[in-house]
């Protein structure tokens, strides 16, 4: 899959505050998500990230780049 940075995604367990969805902050070998309901901050290797993300939902803009 790809991802770019500006992404929300949907995981497959829900963080500790009760969201599931996290914005992708930076991507490459590591990824940096943010939890969409606390802003706690996260960095994952792209192999735990792409096995926990269920789906993207919403796109981030290619007019923001």
């Amino acid at each position: 899959m790809n991802f770019s940075v500006g992404d929300v995604v949907q995981m497959k367990k829900s963080h500790p505050c009760g969201s599931n969805e996290w914005e992708v902050l930076r991507t490459g070998i590591d990824f940096r998500i943010k939890c969409m309901g606390c802003g706690h901050l996260v960095m994952l290797s792209r192999i735990k990230f792409e096995k926990s993300v269920k789906k993207v939902v919403k796109k981030a803009d290619a007019d923001e780049e």
